[in-house]
């Protein structure tokens, strides 16, 4: 196990000094070290914008808008506020507030069925009465049709594997795969 480990960073090591030497190939030779040769000036006006050019179907839409005749553009009037004199409507001050067809004999039926329903719920047998636990389905495992399965999730499996020194050498593997050179 030890000496699979030594191996292991070995191998790693030599990974990584031959992708520094790689990069250092890759960029160009005293690029970052030479200033530019002569100065650049910026004028310090703005650019000035061009027209934008415009399309066949724009300039087709502006000709057979030029030669349609112009519609007269009417502006909404506003009406006028009418004068409404709320005093015509006026009742007599003194109104009876009496609810004169008030009807007792459906106010008792009411009252009645209240008052026998609240007599019977004392008469009927409870919940506590009347249920039996052997009539309880106690079926271990029955909601288990609704449970939502666990979706496995591969970021967590690969650093896991990263973590471990078995894992390191599948670590090694991964990156050649997933750095192809071609």
């Amino acid at each position: 196990m030890d000496s699979q480990l030594w191996v292991s960073i070995i191998i790693a090591v030599i990974y990584l000094v031959v992708r520094v030497l790689k990069k250092s190939e890759n960029q160009p030779k005293g690029a970052g070290d030479s200033k530019p040769e002569r100065e650049v000036r910026y004028d310090q006006t703005p650019p000035t914008e061009k027209p934008k050019q415009l399309s066949f179907e724009d300039l087709l839409r502006e000709i057979t808008e030029a030669k349609q005749p112009k519609k007269p553009v009417y502006e909404p009037v506003q009406p006028k506020a009418e004068y409404v004199d709320y005093d015509d409507d006026v009742r007599a001050e003194e109104q009876d507030l009496e609810d004169v067809n008030y009807n007792y004999r459906e106010k008792v039926r009411q009252n009645k069925e209240y008052e026998d329903a609240k007599r019977l719920a004392f008469e009927r047998p409870s919940l506590e009465e009347t249920m039996n636990v052997r009539d309880t389905n106690m079926q271990f495992g029955k909601f288990k049709v609704f449970e939502q399965e666990q979706k496995k999730n591969l970021l967590e499996k690969y650093t896991k594997d990263f973590q471990d020194p078995e894992g390191f050498k599948r670590a090694v593997v991964m990156s050649e795969i997933l750095n192809r050179k071609f």
